[in-house]
């Protein structure tokens, strides 16, 4: 078999570079090749075990591709010679012209004793794995989570609506702690012990305990019985084709890839989780594993495989975050207060708290509370995080273009917005223009 462009992962990041480049090369014969030949979609995982109820609710179509010409294969790349240019699989030999590594990413399994004993589980993102977890868990009674990043505190709610006796351990102050200042975590917190979660902040884990399969979880500060085990402690790129090929990585191990998404070997182009990124704002290396920044790359890579088509102007990285819990919606974007003052940054906060729906009567309305953080020098916005009902998923993306347009104080509380009762926040109250102007004040 022989193809223009091979495109090595089947996630979002594959499947939309490889859509790009038909769209923008129609006369090029493109193959993506998957390991699996049912995907998932990576955001609705935590979703499969109480809100689903299991993976077949959450599969990731291809037929959109193939319906735009692109050969789907489903096989496993097993190496890949590219100064012959052939990836070799497991049905057969495929020669290309280009390639594009969109290997993703797995689970890092911590350095914790008792790791290998039966009953310990990560969050895959392949099908076969869920599936085996999903039905552990129908016999198991009391399950612990180590990691209280998002995807830690979505499975916890998820596994709780199971009936099973959740306990959540993170070895930080509060959860989800690489987005959301302290305040915002705790209200993730709360919620979750309202629903019977037993959640247990700056607690460590000492080593998992068990006579061939998992009994209990060994902290620091005492134990916890378990007879399932779900480690949520990140994940690590796929980088083992790249360095196969000779790609350089960067700082973090990720891929190094320049703003085009062109890696250090010529007609080699990587882009979503394998991938190095560099912050919007302070400009270092880092790894940010969101399925949105993986199609944004996607669509750059896939415009410009054969001619720069597509100019890429963003500096940098925001990372735009959301999740829900139970009715509570918590979205962040760019740099929380504490981050951003680690680095250096003289700050200013402006808060609002309102509704998101006016009057606050209406049925659906939800109680909204917004931070903003801008530069005590410039009035920049750097970050934002809010919380509230389901409209935050809108919010927090309009903060997050506000930060990409480098927009400032002044800029947003003169924003011009379209209001309706059903829909926002009043005019008169709008979150994001009220906390413009609470930091205004502060400033002046």
């Amino acid at each position: 078999m022989k193809y223009d462009v091979l495109v090595i992962g089947g996630g979002p990041a594959g499947l939309i570079t490889a859509s790009t480049a038909k769209k923008n090369y129609p006369d090029k014969k493109i193959a993506l090749v998957k390991k699996e030949e049912i995907g998932l979609i990576p955001c609705g995982i935590p979703y499969i075990f109480g809100t689903l109820g299991g993976t077949d609710k959450d599969i990731l179509p291809t037929k959109g591709a193939e319906a735009l010409g692109i050969d789907v294969i489903t096989a496993e790349v097993l190496s890949v010679d590219h100064k012959k240019r052939i990836a070799r699989t497991s049905k057969g030999n495929i020669e290309y012209e280009k390639l594009v590594l969109a290997t993703g990413s797995e689970p890092v399994i911590p350095g914790i004793d008792g790791v290998e004993l039966d009953g310990v589980f990560t969050i895959s993102k392949y099908k076969k794995d869920l599936d085996e977890l999903y039905e552990r868990l129908q016999h198991a009674r009391d399950v612990v989570i180590i990691g209280g990043g998002f995807i830690g505190v979505e499975v916890a709610d998820e596994i709780r609506k199971m009936g099973k006796r959740v306990t959540l351990v993170e070895m930080m102050e509060h959860l989800i702690p690489m987005a959301f200042d302290s305040e915002f975590g705790k209200l993730a917190e709360e919620k979750l012990r309202e629903h019977g979660v037993e959640v247990l902040t700056s607690s460590k884990v000492k080593m998992i305990e068990g006579s061939k399969r998992v009994e209990k979880v060994i902290l620091e500060s005492g134990e916890v019985p378990a007879d399932l085990v779900i480690l949520s402690t990140g994940y690590k790129p796929r980088v083992n084709l790249a360095k196969e090929i000779g790609v350089k990585l960067g700082e973090t191990g990720a891929i190094w890839a320049d703003e085009y998404m062109r890696t250090s070997v010529p007609d080699v182009y990587a882009v979503g989780d394998c991938v190095e990124h560099i912050c919007f704002f302070t400009r270092r290396p880092g790894r940010l594993m969101l399925a949105s920044t993986a199609t944004f790359e996607a669509r750059v890579a896939g415009a410009n495989l054969y001619k720069l088509r597509v100019l890429r102007t963003n500096k940098g990285n925001l990372g735009i975050f959301s999740t829900s819990i139970e009715g509570l919606s918590l979205g962040a974007a760019g740099c929380n207060e504490k981050m951003i003052k680690d680095e250096g940054f003289d700050v200013v906060v402006g808060e609002a708290t309102g509704s998101d729906r006016h009057p606050g009567s209406i049925p659906d309305a939800s109680k909204v509370v917004l931070k903003l953080v801008f530069s005590a020098e410039s009035g920049h916005l750097l970050g934002g995080q809010v919380a509230g009902g389901k409209s935050v998923g809108e919010i927090i993306n309009t903060i997050g273009m506000a930060i990409q347009n480098e927009m400032t104080a002044a800029e947003l509380a003169t924003l011009q917005i379209g209001t309706h009762p059903l829909l926002t926040s009043a005019p008169t109250t709008y979150p994001v223009v009220v906390a413009a102007e609470n930091a205004l004040m502060k400033m002046h």
